[in-house]
């Protein structure tokens, strides 16, 4: 049953990257471009770490390079993502390995770590401490051992070589990942955003909403494709319509200058509550309970079942109980399959 279920629930969040079967730039079938193509373990040329941190980050300077921890779990299809599609690509292969040390992490594993602090732990006390809630999450590291970039998810290959020339280049010493992201990304799409009448319209006084609802703030763009399937696709979902409607649900433009009133009462604009939340990637959604308190966000590559998952995980304030975002959707898939109801992580 573990076994089986392994397989079956590999997970991420957070928190949110394009939404689709492929990436529009990922490899369909092999060619020149691609090394490797076809494995699920972790690439031979990661850092075999004793994972002594502090020392990792110690010989990773000393070569000019910078460390990034990657947390997977095993079964986790976006982790299997991430490695059959950006690392088979050759131009990521080459530029992450001339860069970067790349250490695996279990995030549920056993093994001995000595943490930034040089206190030991293990691999999952170490993840929990780092509040590592979805695979893969990669910490980007710099010299000191600060978090230079937090990707919390799969980022497709165009979005995933932005995030190595950013930390690559000590680029956050100057500018946001979200700054610098506005002048790498490619404008698709339709062209607008994806307002629908049962979402709150403006003004948006998001302090004194009264529903006792929480609050879904969806931030996104107009030239966004992955907004596109989300909202034209995924929202549009008999599961995912039942659950919208047990939230207030507001969608700000990151980019705009839309006037808000946040859910602590502070007069500001959207895109800078979108700064001020430290919101980077289009689509993303902050989930805000009846009092107006962040609880949970997605800014990741989703598909249905984790989208939906996301909002039962706030709706049904699971949230409360279970601090563990995947041994929530482990149980929840658990229970439909049990009622008969098949699990595609990927549809």
């Amino acid at each position: 049953m573990m076994r089986r279920w392994l397989h079956v629930v590999g997970l991420v969040l957070f928190p949110l990257v394009a939404y689709g079967e492929l990436p529009a730039d990922a490899p369909e079938t092999l060619g020149p471009g691609l090394v490797n193509p076809g494995y699920h373990e972790k690439p031979a040329w990661f850092k075999n770490s004793f994972l002594d941190i502090r020392e990792d980050i110690a010989e990773a300077t000393a070569a000019g390079q910078r460390v990034v921890l990657y947390f997977y779990q095993d079964g986790c299809p976006y982790c299997e993502k991430l490695l059959n599609i950006n690392f088979a690509l050759r131009d990521i292969v080459e530029k992450t390995r001339a860069g970067f040390d790349v250490i695996a992490i279990n995030m549920w594993g056993d093994r001995e770590v000595t943490d930034l602090s040089g206190g030991m732990t293990t691999e999952k006390q170490f993840a929990t401490d780092l509040r590592v809630m979805f695979t893969p999450t990669l910490l980007f590291l710099n010299e000191s051992g600060e978090v230079a970039l937090r990707v919390n998810g799969y980022y497709p290959p165009h979005r995933f070589m932005a995030a190595l020339d950013y930390v690559g280049s000590h680029a956050e010493e100057k500018q946001s990942f979200r700054d610098y992201l506005a002048g790498t990304e490619p404008a698709p799409a339709q062209g607008r955003l994806h307002q629908e009448p049962g979402y709150l319209q403006p003004p948006y006084a998001l302090g004194t909403l009264g529903s006792g609802k929480p609050l879904a703030v969806f931030f996104e763009q107009t030239e966004c494709a992955a907004c596109d399937e989300l909202h034209l696709d995924i929202l549009k979902r008999p599961e995912s319509r039942a659950l919208l409607e047990r939230f207030d649900v507001a969608l700000l433009d990151m980019w705009g200058k839309t006037p808000v009133t946040t859910p602590a009462g502070v007069r500001t604009t959207s895109d800078q509550w979108a700064k001020d939340l430290k919101v980077q990637y289009a689509p993303t959604v902050v989930l805000f309970d009846a009092d107006g308190h962040e609880v949970f966000r997605a800014e990741a590559y989703l598909k249905a079942f984790h989208i939906q998952s996301v909002l039962d995980y706030v709706a049904s304030g699971a949230y409360r109980d279970q601090p563990s975002f995947q041994r929530f959707v482990q149980a929840r898939a658990d229970a439909l399959e049990a009622q008969g109801i098949h699990v595609d992580l990927m549809e």
